[in-house]
């Protein structure tokens, strides 16, 4: 397990500046470490230290968060407060957010048994190709059967298949090794084969945008017979659906179930954000009864309750809750005084300057600068950007958000989205590689033009 230290590190791969709040969810993620080393008895009594994070859209707090689950595959899942409403409405109820969590595990631990049996599925799955490949086409299909033909006896030899001649078999034999090979080398890739796939069920968008969670045909899948239907798909997209086959039957659901839902109960985080919106400031009116009515009912899920999901019962007395906002209106004292008391740790997070921006496009391993560049070399344009191309962009990138509504680190998108656009449009990739380099009066230029654009929009009824 990483210390604090490491696991501030490693946030900064990926998030400039904000060192309080690093800090603060580093403690958090080692304290559920600290636990598990403690003794069953006192291991029930501790129970994760919330966590408040208050500052403008676009510094980081729903990517801490983000990238603090993926560090440790926790389960994670973000919601906003603004989405749920009040038991009695037509809306999402608060309990939601813990069934979709349980989802997010089982995903995840879905997906690590996937791993762990992906050789033998694809040798499986490898075998049933070569088998789709080399079936004969004159032979008839099998027969449906009629449930009413099992009452009545008959002979076993009438769906028999014919009994193959020694030349056969041996014939048969070099066919499947020929096309087994192919099919390593990728030869076969593009052809096309008839699958027979399993139709999943759809839920009713209906019942989901009315926030009800139940699926009826998971409800009745048991009764119910699967449907199955006939696909012509290429080898390379047969190989894809017969390994999710062949790894469904190699894995156990229940085993997956159980240990998801144990991942979720001591390692799950939720990510709340837009808390501020819920919270009513001055006199409780009209609307703000049902903000408050929200988080009443938020209450007891951050304070340890049971959550009835599809996987069974859930408790919440372990999950880590992380609650974001602005507070631009409202203040975190608006929030309800028991709310308030279930997130102990408040973190300011400080609205971003000309050096953070600077430090965004440069520092991080996904810096938009560097996604852009490798977006343009696949079309055979190698993008480069100076250090006085990356100053401007910080510098409008700062000035914007001083002077119209600060959307944070996503405005450097914009801007170099603008930057680009004539770049991205005439790049095809059907040209020889060509070196482009973004300089300093490049981006002023540009910018200069989007500028007096937006001025004349002023003045366009």
């Amino acid at each position: 397990m990483l210390t604090p230290k490491q696991i501030v590190d490693q946030l900064n791969r990926y998030i400039v500046g904000q060192d309080d709040a690093k800090k603060h969810v580093a403690i958090a993620l080692r304290n559920r470490y600290r636990r598990s080393r403690l003794s069953p008895e006192l291991r029930e009594e501790i129970t994760p230290k919330n966590i408040i994070m208050m500052g403008p859209t676009g510094v980081g707090k729903t990517e801490i968060a983000r990238r603090l689950a993926k560090l440790v595959e926790a389960p994670f899942v973000k919601v906003e407060a603004t989405k749920f409403t009040e038991v009695g409405y037509v809306g999402r109820d608060v309990d939601s957010m813990v069934r979709d969590l349980v989802e997010a595990s089982v995903r995840l631990c879905k997906q690590n048994e996937y791993d762990r049996v992906r050789m033998m599925a694809e040798a499986a799955a490898e075998q049933r190709l070569v088998d789709l490949i080399t079936a004969d086409p004159t032979a008839k299909q099998s027969k449906a059967v009629n449930i009413f033909g099992l009452l009545i006896p008959h002979n076993p030899d009438d769906h028999a298949e014919p009994q193959l001649t020694e030349e056969e078999k041996l014939s048969k034999k070099q066919k499947r090794e020929m096309t087994l090979e192919s099919l390593r080398k990728g030869e076969l890739e593009d052809r096309i084969v008839t699958v027979e796939v399993t139709e999943s069920g759809k839920g009713s968008d209906a019942m989901v945008a009315m926030g009800i969670d139940l699926d009826l045909n998971e409800m009745f899948g048991g009764m119910m017979p699967k449907k199955k239907k006939q696909r012509k798909v290429p080898v390379s997209e047969a190989r894809r659906i017969l390994i999710a086959e062949e790894s469904d039957k190699l894995i156990d659901m229940d085993e997956v179930i159980d240990r998801a839902i144990q991942r979720a109960e001591q390692d799950g985080i939720i990510f709340i954000d837009e808390i501020d919106k819920i919270a009513a400031a001055g006199n409780v009116s009209g609307v703000d009864v049902s903000r408050e009515g929200v988080q009443r009912d938020i209450l007891p899920i951050v304070e340890g309750s049971t959550v009835t999901t599809k996987y069974g019962p859930v408790k919440t007395d372990y999950m880590l809750f992380i609650a974001a906002g602005a507070f631009h209106v409202s203040k975190v004292s608006d929030l309800i005084p028991e709310l308030q008391g279930r997130f102990p740790i408040r973190v300011k997070l400080d609205a971003l300057t000309v050096e953070d921006y600077e430090r965004i496009l440069t520092q991080p391993e996904n810096a938009v600068t560097k996604q852009y560049e490798a977006l343009l070399m696949a079309d055979n344009v190698r993008l480069s950007f100076d250090e006085g191309a990356k100053r401007a962009i910080a510098e409008a990138a700062f000035r914007a958000n001083e002077t119209s509504e600060n959307i944070g680190a996503r405005r450097l998108h914009t801007i170099i989205e603008n930057l680009l656009e004539d770049i991205s449009y005439n790049a095809t990739g059907e040209h020889p590689l060509i070196d482009v380099v973004i300089n300093k009066d490049y981006v002023e230029s540009h910018l200069k033009l989007a500028s007096s654009s937006e001025d004349l929009n002023k003045y366009i009824v």
